[in-house]
C-alpha cells in the first residue's frame, strides 16, 4: 500500500517514525518534519519519495548509505544528529525513572574506527566481501569505507584476496584491525585449517603485509607485534581480543574513569578485557582486574609487566556473569569499574548493591541494560552524579554512556 506521511519524530536506530492511524510506521532515511511517499508494509514502510525535506537533511558523505546496513544517519545534520544520540541516553534514564543530569555529548570518532568485520560470500561465482544490508542478509560488496581509521584504508582489498584464497564455501567473516605493526586479521568460519591450507595462509599473509593472521583466535603466523598504545603501555591484544571501537574513544574513556577514581588506592577493574582502564588506573592505584577470556588477563599481565611506572596489577579469570564478585569480596576496594558486554552486568551490580561500596564508575555500549543496572544501584542507595553519553559509533544508533555513582 502506498501513502503519504508526515515523520513526527525519530526513534531509537535513526529511523522517521510517523503515525499511520493510530499506528507508529518506521521509515528507514526520513526526518522529523518531512512529508515522504512511502510503501507500507505493517509497521515498516519503505521510502519511495521525499516530497517535503526537512532543513537539517544533508548530502550522505558515502555512495553506499541506504544500500548497506552499517550507517543509518548519514543524512541528519550535525546538530540533530548530535541532539537525538545524547536524547538515547536521557529517554532511557526517564523510562526507568532515574532522574540525573545527562552531559553533552563527547565525540570520540577521532580518525574512525579501528577495527571492522566484513563478510565473504560467492556473489556471482566469484568471493565478495562488504556489509550486509539492513535487516537483510544480502551482501552489500563495498571497496571503501568513511568511518574507518586510515590504517583500514586496506581492509576491503585485503579481506577480498583473503576470501579469493580461502575459497567462500560458507560464510566468511573476517576480523581487520588496525595496530602499529599493521592489519591484525582473524578469520572465522572456515573450520579447522590442513597443513597445506596453513602453510598457504601463511605465504598469503606476507605477500598482504599482514602483522598477524589467526583462524577463530587460533594464530596462523605473526610476522610483527600488532600492538595498540593503551595510556602509557603498549598491549599485543589476543586474536579476536575485545577493542573499544575508537582510539579516541577509547582515550576518552580512560581519563573520564581514572579522574572518577582520583585518591582511590585499591581498584577493582571488572570485565577488565585486556585492560584498557586497568592499565590506566594502574598509574597510581593497585589494580585487581577480572576478566572470563583468560588471553585478555594474559596480555595485560605481558603489558603490566613491560610497562615502568605502574603500581601493581592482580588478575583473576572469572566469569562474572555466573559468579560475581561477592559482598564480602567487593569491600576489600575504595572503588570498582565495570564495562560489560551489551547484556549488562546485572548479576554483578546486585552483589554491589549489596556491598558496603561508595564509589562505583559503570561503562556501558547499551543504553538499555545500562538504565536497568542503574535502577539496583540507585535503589540500594548509590546516587547516578554524572551521566556522560560519548560517541564512537559515527552515523549509528550504538552509544557508551558513562555514568559515576556514590553514596
Amino acid at each position: 500500500m502506498t501513502t503519504s506521511l508526515t515523520i513526527d519524530r525519530l526513534g531509537r536506530r535513526g529511523d522517521g517514525v510517523a503515525l499511520f492511524g493510530e499506528t507508529p510506521v518506521h521509515v528507514p532515511f526520513t526526518l522529523p518534519g518531512e512529508t515522504v511517499s512511502v510503501a507500507l508494509d505493517g509497521d515498516r514502510a519503505e521510502l519511495l519519495t521525499i516530497d517535503k525535506a526537512s532543513p537539517a537533511r544533508r548530502a550522505p558523505e558515502c555512495s553506499y548509505f541506504t544500500h548497506c546496513g552499517g550507517c543509518a544517519t548519514q543524512h541528519m545534520d550535525e546538530a540533530l544528529y548530535r541532539h537525538w544520540k545524547r536524547e538515547l541516553v536521557v529517554s532511557a534514564l526517564a523510562w526507568a525513572g532515574i532522574e540525573t543530569e545527562v552531559e553533552d555529548l563527547i565525540d570520540a570518532h577521532g580518525e574512525g574506527r579501528r577495527r571492522v568485520t566484513v563478510h565473504g560470500r560467492l556473489l556471482d561465482g566469484k568471493a565478495k566481501v562488504g556489509f550486509m544490508a539492513a535487516r537483510s542478509h544480502t551482501l552489500v560488496a563495498i571497496d571503501h569505507c568513511p568511518v574507518l581509521a586510515p590504517g583500514l584504508a586496506r581492509a576491503p582489498a585485503v579481506a577480498t584476496a583473503l576470501a579469493e584464497a580461502v575459497g567462500v564455501r560458507k560464510p566468511l567473516d573476517i576480523q581487520l584491525t588496525a595496530t602499529s605493526g599493521g592489519l591484525d586479521v582473524d578469520l572465522r568460519g572456515l573450520g579447522p585449517p590442513r597443513d597445506k591450507e596453513r602453510l598457504a595462509l601463511t605465504a598469503l599473509a606476507g605477500h598482504l603485509d599482514l602483522a598477524r593472521l589467526s583462524l577463530h583466535g587460533e594464530l596462523i603466523v605473526e610476522r610483527r607485534p600488532p600492538a595498540i598504545t593503551m595510556g602509557r603501555a603498549l598491549i599485543v591484544p589476543p586474536p579476536g581480543g575485545f577493542l573499544q571501537a575508537t582510539a579516541v574513544g577509547e582515550d576518552r574513556l580512560g581519563r573520564i574513569v581514572s579522574e572518577a577514581c582520583q585518591g582511590r588506592k585499591r581498584i577493582a577493574d571488572l570485565f577488565a578485557g585486556c585492560g584498557p582502564f586497568a592499565l590506566r588506573l594502574a598509574e597510581r592505584s593497585t589494580v585487581h582486574a577480572v576478566e572470563s577470556f583468560a588471553p585478555a588477563l594474559q596480555a595485560l599481565d605481558r603489558a603490566v609487566r613491560s610497562t615502568q611506572g605502574l603500581r601493581p596489577v592482580t588478575t583473576e579469570t572469572r566469569d562474572l556473569f555466573r559468579r560475581p564478585l561477592l559482598p564480602l569480596e567487593l569491600n576489600r576496594f575504595d572503588a570498582v569499574v565495570f564495562d560489560p558486554p551489551r547484556a549488562g552486568a546485572e548479576a554483578q551490580v546486585r552483589e554491589i548493591a549489596a556491598s558496603k561500596l561508595k564509589h562505583v564508575i559503570a561503562v556501558s555500549c547499551d543504553v538499555q541494560t545500562f538504565a536497568r543496572d542503574m535502577s539496583v544501584l540507585i535503589a540500594a542507595g548509590f546516587s547516578l552524579t554524572r551521566g556522560i553519553p560519548l560517541d564512537q559509533f559515527r552515523y549509528s544508533s550504538h552509544m557508551e554512556i558513562v555514568g559515576i555513582l556514590g553514596r
